[in-house]
């Protein structure tokens, strides 16, 4: 891969050309201090960094129409001139404006996002600070974080080159598609975030990015062939309709948006309706829509295909008209149509409106970016790693109150989330909802344009359900950070008994009588049970964490052979066996163990080792001879695979009951080896087994957490 500006670094390779190029087009005392900031880094450009090279940083700024004052922070932001020109010196020859935000720059350029999340969660108290400070800066003045996006942007560029995959690398990559090129759309920086996108999905999933790359490849020539064929065929079209000034041009794919689609609708790359793509550029709005016509006049449009940003704006300020036509040959073809500003303002976003410069009014859809940071800043520590990835993601939805107001959500809200953004107290106390006049259930999701009447109690209170993520109660982290203080202001002694409830009702469903309360509470951290209780009664720790930990507890807990050596460490194959190595082995078929479930092995006549749960009624029921063929076994490092098992669900009989449970079953994308009900008549009770084939007993949690809610449903656990 080339570098970003390798195709001109002649303009760039002596301190003159360097200066003349990045100083073109600025008053002449803006010039002399960019052409002063270049001399300092021409100073200093042999001193090993392992920053990415700020000259290519402030060429990309200039590309992007930054201002001088960008450029000259970008050129002695870099970290060489920590010692060599401290922040007073900068203040003292560029101005205190540039001083500020030099040093700003220098910080952010410090930090690491690997600093403030771990894992996507909060790392500490400290860490959260530092995430803090990160959004102040970009709130005070949006240029620091457009130059940080600069730097990361080189920084992968250069890392895209090296052949070694360390994890720094992946690290860095993926910390990219996490945080960077989201916060990039959310600036509408278009142009910027393709690059971070296909640059660090080439480091993270080399193989996926050679594949579609290829592709690609493949069908180039007859593919830029077809388009050009297209794009003659519609300025003829549009010159015979008077839109002679049409500019019309073949618009490049970029790689990590055809992966993400083909992953979403789960098509395959031929069936994509974008792979060939035409933009068209006019002076007016009224020429976009009379483009349009034109186009979808002479090729039949794809209904499913077309959206509006124009009349409606993405969040970002995106303006564009999106629609899909088959062309010639049956092929269809993509269709952006806008005007020169809106294409402009969708190339470089922010970057085209220095407002601040001149004291101009700041555009509307960068003021509604920084008031989506500021609003980051008045929550609590908690939730503030959670909001920031949910803030800074583009999907929007737009919902109305009966009064007909506009509310902003994360697409995905229900409801409740609704009901929690207009205050923390209707959220308590909603028990229902109407969307545009019919009732839904609290986890509908909302579409663009509903309009919700929330249903309360006069009292009220959360459910503790509404906190379970895979329920789909609430999408928005801070409705759930409001549910989850409701329940920390309540009695302890009751997040005790709660807790207990909660804990005892998981471990009968997990069937995990092996594993002790003590034992459990020791690996999620807590002292005694009772804290865990605690915890679990106010939601701090959840059913998934509960589970996640029994998953780790692989060590046998009941000891069914005496005075044995200790164990190895496990083989590389699924299943360990003490002492002994390539035995054959096999999963019981009374009782189905799943990973990782404690399990002792039993010496079969001829036919290996076979493998039980712990609990197993056979091993239990086993007579005093037979005792002596047990044989200590456990989990191995290599537990992939698919596994067995069966869940009992009663509920109340009724209709669409086996059609309720079906879907939820089939919406966990799990394989259903057979289902059984049986009824009782008298009773009206329908008792259904459902054998399933899974990967790790933690796949179940969702799945049962799911079942559980389904209306009339008494009990949902595992039976084998």
């Amino acid at each position: 891969m080339k570098h970003l500006f390798s195709a001109d670094a002649a303009d760039f390779s002596t301190e003159e050309l360097s200066a003349a190029r990045l100083a073109h087009g600025f008053p002449p005392d803006e010039q002399v201090m960019v052409c002063k900031a270049v001399a300092h880094y021409w100073r200093a450009r042999n001193i090993p960094t392992h920053y990415p090279d700020a000259l290519f940083v402030a060429a990309q700024l200039k590309s992007m129409r930054a201002d001088s004052s960008t450029i000259v922070a970008a050129l002695v932001g870099s970290n060489v001139f920590i010692d060599r020109l401290p922040i007073e010196q900068v203040s003292k020859e560029f101005g205190d404006e540039i001083g500020q935000l030099t040093q700003e720059v220098r910080w952010i350029n410090e930090l690491s996002m690997d600093d403030v999340l771990v894992e996507g969660h909060l790392g500490s108290q400290d860490k959260t600070e530092l995430l803090r400070r990160m959004l102040l800066a970009m709130v005070n003045d949006m240029r620091v974080v457009l130059v940080k996006l600069a730097y990361r942007t080189q920084r992968l560029y250069d890392l895209a080159v090296i052949d070694d995959n360390d994890d720094q690398k992946v690290s860095v990559a993926q910390e990219t598609l996490r945080i960077f090129a989201p916060l990039a759309n959310r600036l509408g920086l278009g142009q910027l975030k393709w690059e971070l996108e296909d640059v660090a999905f080439r480091i993270v999933e080399p193989q996926a990015y050679k594949r579609i790359a290829r592709a690609l490849e493949e069908n180039r020539k007859d593919r830029e062939l077809y388009v050009r064929n297209f794009v003659v065929g519609l300025e003829k079209q549009l010159s015979d309709s008077d839109l002679a000034n049409a500019d019309v041009l073949g618009r490049p794919k970029h790689i990590y948006s055809i992966w993400k689609k083909m992953r979403a609708k789960r098509i395959e790359f031929d069936d994509l309706f974008d792979v060939r793509a035409v933009r068209v550029m006019v002076d007016s709005v009224q020429q976009c829509y009379g483009v349009l016509g034109v186009v979808h006049s002479c090729w039949q449009p794809i209904s499913r295909e077309f959206d509006d940003y124009i009349a409606k704006p993405k969040a970002n300020g995106y303006q564009s008209l999106h629609t899909a036509v088959i062309g010639p040959m049956g092929k269809a073809v993509e269709v952006q149509i806008r005007t020169h500003a809106m294409n402009d303002d969708a190339e470089n976003g922010v970057a085209a409106h220095w407002a601040y410069k001149e004291g101009a009014s700041v555009d509307a859809s960068i003021q509604r970016s920084i008031n989506s940071l500021k609003q980051l800043l008045e929550g609590n520590d908690e939730q503030l790693v959670e909001d920031f990835a949910q803030h800074i993601d583009e999907a929007r939805v737009y919902v109305f109150t009966p009064k007909g107001e506009v509310v902003d959500l994360v697409v995905g809200s229900t409801p409740l989330d609704f009901a929690y953004h207009v205050h923390s107290e209707i959220g308590h106390r909603c028990r229902g909802a109407k969307v545009n006049g019919s009732i839904v259930p609290l986890t509908y999701a909302l579409r663009n344009g509903d309009q919700i009447e929330v249903l309360t109690t006069r009292e009220g209170a959360p459910s503790r359900d509404w906190l379970t993520k895979s329920l789909g109660f609430l999408k928005s982290s801070r409705a759930r950070g409001k549910v989850r203080a409701w329940f920390n202001t309540q009695d302890h002694a009751q997040h005790v008994i709660d807790g207990r409830a909660i804990v005892d009702r998981e471990l009968k469903r997990l069937k995990t009588s092996s594993v002790s309360i003590d034992t459990l509470a020791h690996r999620l951290k807590m002292d005694k049970p009772t804290d865990l209780y605690a915890c679990v009664g106010r939601n701090e720790i959840t059913s998934a964490q509960i589970a996640g930990a029994i998953d780790h507890l692989s060590e046998p807990a009941e000891r069914l052979i005496k005075n044995q050596k200790p164990l190895k460490k496990p083989a590389s194959g699924a299943i360990s066996v003490r002492g002994v190595g390539n035995l054959l082995t096999q999963m019981a078929v009374c009782c189905k163990p799943v990973p990782h479930d404690a399990i002792v092995g039993f010496i079969t006549r001829g036919k290996g080792v076979s493998i039980h749960r712990a609990d197993c009624k056979n091993i239990l029921n086993l007579r005093e001879d037979e005792r002596e063929r047990l044989i200590d076994v456990e989990w191995g490092s290599d537990t992939t695979g698919e596994y067995r098992v069966e869940i009992q669900v009663e509920a109340f009989d009724r209709v669409g009951l086996i059609r309720d449970v079906s879907t939820a079953v089939a919406n966990y994308r799990v394989d259903v080896v057979a289902m059984q009900t049986l009824t009782n008549e008298d009773e009206q009770i329908a008792t259904m087994k459902i054998a399933l084939q899974i990967s790790a007993m933690a796949d179940l949690v969702p799945l049962m957490d799911k079942l559980r809610q389904l209306r009339n449903v008494h009990s949902v656990e595992r039976i084998i």
